[in-house]
């Protein structure tokens, strides 16, 4: 099987699916084959986006397929774990949205799968793919920044209120996936506080903090439940400091800031120096992430490379939501992250 081949099925269309929809069948090396969605009202969207598409009610007929290379689940994420096996023990490759899965036990599971079939599996953590997001990682592995102190992420807005998951489900694995792609760690202990607003049992806003054995700390703050959309994260280091602000014009900005600490002092004063420097905006190749994520997808198909984003390091993810939302049971008591041996 070739690239130019890829025959893909897209199994769920709804206000992110379609968006899976309109990036597989606008591609070159790909042949948007099926969409699979148990909505009839979804099909008239679709068909104006692909109209000579398959539109399937039955994921099961794209597992049955031989017509069928890949698959995309963008299934609501209660389904994605049984999805993602049955299509792993169907030989097809799959790209399965975030979460993985909603505990590490499923999530281990699909690992499994995938390494028995021996199938191309990756996870949608769409911001890793994010040109502003791979310059910051460039820039903090090169010590551009200096040693990093803390992070910290805000991820709100007013948005679509969700039963099925909360928002620390829902929203947390971009920030979480992001910073296990910057530090290539993870967390020793995480704590959790929430509050449930608009449904009983169900958090609409969440806050995280992150502890690493090397001294770092994350926080992160989401919510559905905020009068505007903010999509930041800021790099704290000892040199300089990072902002990636995703609603911005200016997506990243480093400011050359900080305190300097002379060799030698002989006054209190003299040991800490403010440094207040210039701001320098990079250009950037404002690539849309979830194309370049995909274009990603089928080259590990064609080459048989690894994806940034595999099966792993969603299990990194799913080991650090699992362990807050432990914590957010119990009020914000720091829980030890547990990591499967198969991250």
């Amino acid at each position: 099987m070739t690239a130019a081949s890829l025959r893909v099925a897209v199994i769920g269309a709804g206000a992110w699916g379609l968006n899976h929809v309109r990036v597989v069948a606008s591609e070159h090396e790909s042949v948007l084959v099926a969409v699979v969605d148990p909505d009839p009202i979804v099909e008239g969207r679709v068909r104006a986006i692909a109209s000579g598409v398959q539109f399937l009610r039955d994921a099961d007929q794209v597992f049955a397929s031989d017509a069928i290379d890949a698959v995309v689940i963008a299934s609501p994420a209660s389904s994605h774990a049984a999805l993602a096996c049955a299509a792993l023990r169907a030989n097809k490759h799959v790209l399965i949205e975030k979460p993985l899965a909603m505990n590490l036990r499923d999530a281990t599971t699909i690992v499994a799968a995938a390494r028995e079939r021996r199938k191309v599996a990756m996870v949608g953590h769409l911001m890793v793919h994010h040109p502003a997001v791979v310059r910051l990682r460039e820039l903090l592995h090169s010590g551009a920044l200096g040693t990093l102190h803390y992070l910290h992420s805000t991820r709100v807005n007013l948005g679509r209120i969700r039963s099925d998951e909360n928002a620390l489900w829902s929203f947390g694995p971009h920030d979480l996936s992001m910073i296990d792609f910057l530090l290539e760690r993870t967390p020793s202990t995480v704590s959790a506080r929430g509050q449930c607003v608009l449904q009983p049992g169900v958090e609409d806003v969440v806050f995280l903090t992150l502890r690493y054995s090397t001294g770092e700390t994350a926080h992160i703050h989401l919510s559905w439940l905020s009068p505007r959309k903010e999509r930041r994260l800021t790099l704290v280091c000892s040199q300089k400091m990072v902002e990636f602000d995703d609603v911005a014009t200016d997506k990243l900005r480093i400011f050359d800031k900080g305190y300097d600490r002379p060799q030698r002092f002989t006054e209190y004063g003299q040991y800490l120096t403010l440094r207040d420097g210039d701001v320098h905006i990079p250009q950037l190749p404002m690539q849309e992430p979830l194309r370049v994520q995909w274009q990603h997808f089928v080259r590990c198909i064609r080459d048989g490379a690894t994806p940034t984003t595999d099966l792993q390091s969603a299990v990194r993810v799913i080991s650090v939501l699992e362990a807050a939302q432990r914590s957010l049971a119990q009020d914000g008591v720091p829980m030890d992250v547990q990591v499967s041996d198969l991250a």
